[in-house]
């Protein structure tokens, strides 16, 4: 039997169990470093599917190797489960309904990430065992990619210093692989410390730690006149020192995301930002500490892996959606923001063209394959940049919400149990399965993937850009 079509059939066959899993972690919605109910339903899935398991790796409680097989090569398949706050929403509601306001929801589709990387892992030991192939397959259960970069920890730790292959997916609106392109990123807190007194009655022996806060964000924002368009600097108040006016705030909180296309470009950035907070705090005689809490590497992609997914993708595409799927991708194209619905022409003619893009903007779902960019530009990041510095990467995205929807929204909370989400989920099962047993079984493919790899490296080795000491934390 062909591969593709074993493959295929039997994540069909098991499709119940894989969107279950997707639905329950949706359910769970547990934030970075605390996704104890996601992680532990993965491992006892995967025991039960016959995988052995080691847990608590890196530092980080929830983090995962599942592994089946012996010997080279060794593929690895990642995967993801954690939330993020703020955006608790009801599933199927076209309308913002949080079920718990200000909790967690699943906004960048990690519940069907996680769990279609289970998928293909499972269904390619069961093609192990009926064609009695050599090697290893693994699946990483990785947490904590929004904001902490988990992945980096495993790298840095050296969990994937035996791997020749590393294949992934996210979920999105587009099926699409991802060239190189991801933005570097540094994560920093800068606690400022003053001197309370009465605001009225002796403002002069107090020295505002807010103060600080504010003439540092004033002076980051003159900087972005001198950086590189491709850099992004942005920041969040997380403790202003209190509600009354009335008293100097001794102490305050702000975080800092620091963004550039590579590590060297970021660590230049950060170093300025760290001079201008240094500066607030001497301009106010406030004190000020500097803590680094999450780093991200840039992506490396690869022609190579590129072209055995996008080869992939093409043989399960399109999908064959119903009229009612039609109707519900619809239904949430239509309650997308303004400035989502102005931006979907742009994203159309940059995905396939202007003239091509006049004839698929008004469809509820991108059900095509969109030409490979091995330079596109993202404003994202993601800590699957730090394994493709470390081993050969591939990943790709595929449909699983509305034309237009934006991640991190409520939107995109609402899609992530529909039906469309799970069609999503199984072809991408499909086509990381297909594509890791290419490589399982073609040790030729694995040196063609090093050998792109070391070319788009260019001499240039892992910048490792977490503080050696740093651990994860739940911050």
């Amino acid at each position: 039997m062909d591969f593709r079509k074993f493959l295929s059939d039997f994540i069909e066959s098991n499709s119940v169990d894989f969107t279950n899993i997707s639905d329950e972690i949706w359910g769970f919605a547990e934030p970075r470093f605390r996704e104890y109910k996601s992680s532990k339903l993965q491992q006892d899935y995967m025991k039960e599917k016959g995988f052995s398991v080691v847990s608590d790796l890196a530092g980080q409680e929830t983090a995962f190797i599942a592994e089946y097989g012996s010997g080279k090569p060794i593929i690895a398949f990642l995967g993801e489960f954690d939330s993020l706050s703020g955006l608790s929403q009801e599933a199927d509601v076209d309308a913002h309904t949080p079920i718990s306001p200000g909790g967690e929801g699943h906004g960048c589709g990690h519940q069907i990430l996680g769990a279609a990387a289970l998928a293909a892992t499972v269904a390619l030991k069961e093609l192990m065992i009926q064609n009695n192939l050599a090697g290893t397959i693994r699946y990483y259960g990785c947490p904590a990619e929004e904001n902490a970069g988990g992945k980096g920890y495993l790298v840095r730790d050296g969990f994937f210093n035996d791997c020749d292959l590393a294949l992934t997916w996210h979920p999105g609106t587009v099926n699409k692989v991802t060239g190189s392109g991801s933005l570097a990123n540094f994560r920093v807190f800068f606690d400022f410390h003053g001197t309370s007194a009465h605001a009225a009655g002796a403002p002069h022996l107090g020295r505002s730690a807010l103060d600080a806060v504010e003439l540092m964000n004033v002076g980051v924002n003159y900087m972005r006149e001198h950086m590189i368009s491709d850099a992004r600097v942005h920041y969040a108040v997380t403790d202003t020192g209190g509600t009354a006016p009335n008293v100097v705030q001794s102490y305050a909180q702000v975080l800092y995301a620091i963004r550039a296309p590579k590590v060297v470009m970021v660590k230049e950035l950060f170093e300025r930002v760290c001079d201008i907070a240094k500066g607030a705090a001497l301009m106010t005689q406030t004190k000020v500490d500097i803590r680094q809490v999450a780093a991200y590497s840039d992506y490396i992609g690869n022609d190579s892996i590129a072209m055995k997914l996008d080869a992939n993708l093409d043989y399960f595409l399109p999908l064959d959606y119903s009229q009612e799927e039609i109707q519900y991708a619809n239904k949430f194209k239509n309650v997308i923001t303004d400035l989502d619905k102005a931006n979907l022409k742009h994203f159309a003619e940059y995905l396939v063209g202007k003239q091509k893009a006049k004839e698929i903007v008004n469809e509820p779902l991108f059900n095509f394959r969109a030409p490979y960019n091995p330079c596109a530009k993202s404003g994202g990041s993601t800590d699957v940049g730090d394994v493709s510095w470390v081993v050969p990467t591939g990943q790709f995205n595929t449909v699983t919400w509305a034309a237009g929807t934006a991640g991190h929204s409520w939107q995109a909370v609402a899609q992530g149990k529909s039906s469309i989400a799970h069609k999503g989920l199984l072809l991408a099962a499909k086509v990381l399965s297909c594509t890791g047993y290419e490589y399982l079984t073609d040790m030729k493919l694995i040196e063609e993937a090093k050998e792109t790899w070391t070319q788009m490296l260019d001499g240039e080795t892992y910048p490792n850009p977490l503080p050696p000491d740093l651990k994860p934390g739940q911050w």
